[in-house]
């Protein structure tokens, strides 16, 4: 009795030990997200770092679509030049965009107008905290030991220049490519395809063309995407200087990737792969949602999100949806929160908000209707959950395409497909084994690693933490100019060499045969005259 007692002391005082130590090891860290689904994958980190005894300060807009407090970490707002009202119109305007039925090029130039009033909005809330007096006073005076960011809109990265704080990027990707460039990383047009292309790595010669034009058409939409912060962070660091240049100091790339998912290619020693992170260890379901799946019966469940920023869509696609629905025998769960479709079936639910990755690990669940969103497909991937892609924008193409390359779902085009093709993708992935056995497959080896991506990312901040960044990862080709990467220098300074040599030799040989010849003529002209 007396042992038991003693070996339960000495764990308790170990316990309070370790927890003390994590306590009186923690740093300062500030966080600068950004909104949406982003945010969703990034606040899982942020928690654990919280959990761990970090004293964490996350830095949000006061009008934002999902971000909000945690008893993990402060989160310290801002004001900005816009209410919640019209950011959440505009999220709106975005999502119904894509359903818009008109000419390709008049399709483009709206949803290129709402994105661009989407970064004109951000980069006046950049401006607004920015020139915060008070706030960035108290951001300095905090002594923060690194920033942790969302870097897609580059407010963070100007903050992070202004404080001299080792950065750590959380993000799935940059627009045109900024993230290979400002890592220095490899990026051959041979076979890495370029976003919105849907092409895989193994490219005919008419698509690597393609690639080609639309990998040169980048700068023009990185100029578009990011010339207002460019022109704002050269204005608040009182010098000239470029979103790449920004992009180049972060010290870690924590990136949203999985070579299960994602084409091979080559990567650089600051660049993490953390896909996969949001995938959460399946909690209990609420009565709510046990009660639906419990009353499916055999044939399950199927669950059915747009994403974040997609709850709604015109009534006429709504009732296609509802009615391609009521032909299977599964439960459906649709996240949806726009008017109930008239023709509405008694085995689909309309629900406001959904624990995806609950219902994904769900053993009922027999497929997921998903728009692409990486967040999504890495729940579907980690779960095991054939899908039917409905890509709306973005990468999302990209993202779909690779799902049914690999043989783990449907696509669908959102604006042409009938209730018909609908039920005819559902009754194909959730019958069709291949589709279950490919998902599957892909899951166990996503999930077969030594760390977890969520273990991975918390490893790499407290890393950089402790260290105040990561100069031992940083290539020398960040210290070269564009001549000197590609060493045309040398290759100029070896052709010069060539032909200075050359041309010697070619002088040396002209002033031989000179020599010779003349020296042959002298002596056949003395003959003559001896003669």
């Amino acid at each position: 009795m007396m042992a038991a007692v003693s070996i339960f002391q000495v764990t308790a005082r170990l316990a309070l030990f370790f927890s003390l130590w994590s306590f009186a090891e923690g740093g300062k860290l500030l966080v600068m997200p950004q909104d949406g689904s982003h945010w969703l994958s990034m606040r899982v980190a942020v928690e654990k770092l919280g959990q761990r005894g970090h004293d964490i300060v996350v830095v949000i807009p006061e009008a934002t679509l999902l971000m909000g407090t945690s008893e993990y970490y402060t989160t310290l707002t801002h004001p900005v030049p816009y209410t919640q009202e019209t950011l959440d119109k505009q999220y709106q305007s975005i999502g119904q965009s894509v359903f818009l039925q008109s000419p390709f090029l008049e399709k483009i130039a709206t949803i290129y107008r709402n994105m661009s009033t989407v970064t004109t909005m951000f980069s006046s809330a950049c401006r607004q905290f920015l020139y915060n007096k008070e706030l960035i006073k108290y951001l300095e005076d905090s002594k923060f030991d690194a920033i942790l960011m969302d870097p897609v809109l580059p407010c963070g990265p100007i903050i992070a220049e202004y404080l001299s704080l080792p950065s750590v990027y959380f993000m799935r990707g940059l627009p045109c490519g900024l993230d290979f460039k400002a890592t220095q990383c490899p990026n051959p047009l041979s076979y890495i395809p370029r976003i919105f292309t849907t092409y895989s790595d193994h490219m005919t010669f008419t698509e690597r063309v393609k690639n080609l034009f639309i990998d040169s058409s980048e700068n023009l939409y990185c100029y578009l995407f990011y010339s207002k912060h460019e022109e704002l962070a050269s204005e608040f660091l009182q010098r000239e200087v470029t979103v790449l240049e920004l992009f180049s100091k972060a010290s870690v790339w924590l990136m949203r990737y999985d070579f299960v998912f994602e084409y091979p290619r080559p990567l650089m020693p600051n660049m993490i792969f953390i896909g996969g992170i949001n995938c959460e260890q399946k909690k209990p379901l609420s009565e709510e949602f046990e009660a639906i799946v419990n009353a499916s019966g055999e044939h399950g469940i199927v669950v059915f999100s747009l994403g974040s920023m997609v709850s709604e869509i015109p009534m006429k696609k709504a009732m296609e949806i509802a009615e391609a629905l009521g032909k299977v025998p599964q439960t459906v769960i649709w996240r949806y929160t726009g008017e109930a479709p008239p023709n509405l079936s008694k085995n689909t639910k309309l629900v406001k908000w959904l624990p995806q990755n609950d219902l994904l690990a769900h053993p009922k669940t027999r497929a997921f209707i998903t728009h692409g969103g990486s967040h999504g497909v890495y729940e579907g991937i980690c779960n095991g959950v054939p899908m039917v892609l409905m890509p709306l924008f973005g990468d999302q193409m990209d993202n779909a395409m690779r799902v049914e390359s690999r043989g783990a779902g449907v696509t669908l085009n959102i604006l042409e497909m009938t209730s018909k093709d609908i039920a005819d993708a559902l009754n194909t992935v959730i019958n069709d084994i291949r589709y279950k056995e490919n998902i599957m497959r892909l899951s166990a080896l996503h999930l077969d690693r030594p760390v977890h991506p969520l273990d991975l990312a918390v490893h790499w901040v407290e890393f950089v933490m402790r260290h105040k960044g990561a100069p031992h990862l940083r290539p020398a080709a960040h210290d070269l100019n564009w001549i000197q990467y590609h060493s045309l220098d040398v290759i100029a300074f070896l052709l010069a060499v060539v032909l200075v040599t050359t041309f010697i030799s070619f002088e040396c040989c002209l002033f031989c045969c000179r020599k010779c010849f003349c020296k042959k003529g002298r002596d056949k002209s003395s003959k003559s005259k001896m003669q």
